[in-house]
């Protein structure tokens, strides 16, 4: 049974991810806070497998925490929950101690897939990070085209369709822009996800920085 912390500056969204998680089997939610100084009192009398961090918890804020929580509670895996997906700010949580990352858009099962992924020592980054920085690797290629799409073994329809998530579009606006529909893209996106592992690479981070996106 995974062991779920729940840290949020919004008592609004804790309650909608508490009635979420709550009810799925294999998860039960031990606590829940909304500043940091009630982190720290949750974690002193309970034991949680994840801490489902929002990087907009209240004072001292999330980005302060981490050091600390790595420092003090090692064994603790966190999983943390934000607004941006620019790759700076997803990268200096996973820098500063988080074992995964998700926007806090993301869907249900998406998030319930995180929790579980993170809780069995396997890093996490949410499909919609993953995708634009795939995307983005491969414009910034002068091998963009068909070798690219060799390497990724994606179809040209899927290239299309990375390239236009990596620059920021909803899959409505894909559906536009390539005069489909809009399930259609979603099949696509789900189509790149499982072709190039995205949700659970962590290398995919470190890539990234190797190719000069992060800094």
């Amino acid at each position: 049974m995974i062991q779920l912390l729940l840290a949020d500056g919004h008592p609004s969204r804790r309650g909608e991810l508490r009635n979420a998680l709550g009810a799925v089997a294999g998860l039960t939610v031990v606590g829940e806070a909304g500043t940091g100084e009630e982190l720290f009192t949750q974690l002193a009398g309970t034991t949680p497998t994840v801490l489902l961090l929002g990087l907009d918890l209240l004072p001292p804020g999330a980005f302060a925490l981490l050091p600390t929580l790595r420092a003090q509670y090692p064994e603790l895996r966190v999983l943390a929950r934000g607004e941006l997906s620019n790759e700076h700010y997803v990268a200096r949580a996973l820098d500063l101690g988080a074992h995964g990352y998700v926007l806090n858009a993301v869907q249900l099962p998406e998030l319930i897939h995180a929790v579980f992924t993170v809780a069995a020592g396997r890093p996490f980054l949410c499909s919609t990070i993953g995708l634009a920085l795939v995307g983005r690797l491969y414009a910034r290629s002068p091998t963009a085209g068909t070798t690219a799409r060799a390497a990724l073994g994606l179809s040209k329809r899927e290239m299309e369709v990375l390239d236009l998530v990596a620059q920021g579009l909803t899959n409505a606006e894909i559906a536009v822009k390539l005069f489909t529909s809009k399930r259609t893209v979603e099949t696509h996106r789900q189509n790149i996800i499982a072709k190039t592992q995205t949700r659970n690479t962590a290398a995919l981070i470190k890539l990234a920085a190797r190719q000069g996106l992060l800094g």
